[in-house]
């Protein structure tokens, strides 16, 4: 194997996409009250697949007060069928994540986590408990792309087609996947990106083309989506002539799905040719309604708006 810091080739074959890389971790920033950066290091994870944009991966996390078990070297889903057939008691917690950056030559991956407010008489989540005393050296499992894989962009749900006008909105739990697709578009591109987080002093600083205008919407106490939903009326308002282009040629029935039991997702990727696009993520009582404001009111082709609940007010991911 080469050392990390070598070029190296890589030869693609038809591997699985997804693979659990031990890792631990090298560093961990505070970036505001609410947004903390956790380095992941591992020389194998110079073969981590370096596709970004909003990948999702998923964190396998140590039990409470437990060393981190070992996985056999297992691809594909092969971890999970080994994980679901543990006695209940010795199952690690994971949780799903974007990958903020990667780079190979130092065998090093960032994810940035979501420091989240516990209501007063709730109890911190294994993922918050891990990152409130996360330090280097504790040790993971990162559930991610192989960059040897020929599908190692399994993941990513991010597909504009050809489109010219783009429309990104989300709350906290999806900045890192907008701060993903914002780094990774064409320096031409041109769109708007809404994004709710808790406070002002959670406004980072985000990488973007000049041609796309970056909104944060500070929260501060108020109902969780509420100044999303009104930032994407307002921005409706005065974008009236694309919406018009944007709308599908029949009248479209959506689902309605139940936030609470079911998981409201839905990635299109055989979008018309055609110049919007929109990309929504986040509590999925906010997207459900920024997704029938679109799909519904306005008549936007359903083919050109992918939707993601990545979480639910007071439920834990399973």
């Amino acid at each position: 194997m080469l050392s990390l810091g070598e070029s190296q080739v890589l030869v693609r074959t038809d591997r699985p996409a997804y693979h659990p890389w031990p890792a631990k971790v090298s560093a961990v920033t505070e970036l505001s009250p609410h947004f903390t950066r956790v380095t992941f290091r591992d020389d194998e994870l110079q073969f981590f697949g370096t596709d970004l944009l909003d990948q999702r991966i998923k964190i396998l996390f140590p039990l409470p007060g437990q060393a981190l078990f070992t996985l056999p070297n297992l691809d594909g889903n092969a971890w999970w069928e080994f994980w679901r057939d543990l006695p209940e008691e010795e199952r690690a917690p994971f949780r799903t994540y974007t990958v903020r950056d990667v780079r190979p030559a130092l065998g090093e991956v960032d994810v940035d986590f979501v420091v989240h407010s516990v209501p007063e008489g709730s109890e911190v989540g294994p993922a918050g408990k891990w990152l409130l005393t996360a330090q280097p050296g504790d040790e993971v499992y990162l559930v991610g792309p192989d960059a040897r894989s020929l599908e190692s962009a399994i993941g990513i749900d991010w597909h504009p087609g050809d489109a010219t006008r783009l429309l990104l909105a989300g709350d906290e739990t999806a900045l890192p996947a907008i701060a993903g697709i914002l780094r990774d578009l064409p320096a031409d591109a041109v769109g708007d990106a809404l994004i709710e987080v808790p406070t002002a002093a959670d406004a980072l600083e985000l990488e973007h083309p000049t041609g796309v205008a970056v909104t944060l919407i500070a929260r501060e106490g108020a109902e969780h989506g509420a100044g999303l939903i009104r930032a994407m009326d307002e921005w409706i308002a005065g974008h009236g002539e694309l919406i018009e282009a944007a709308r599908a040629p029949r009248a479209q029935k959506l689902v309605d799905v139940d936030v609470d039991t079911d998981i409201l997702w839905e990635t299109p990727t055989d979008a018309d040719s055609g110049e919007f696009y929109a990309w929504l993520a986040g509590e999925s009582g906010v997207i459900k309604q920024l997704r029938r404001t679109l799909v519904t009111t306005q008549g936007v082709d359903r083919r050109r708006v992918a939707f993601m609940g990545y979480w639910r007010i007071g439920k834990a991911e399973n």
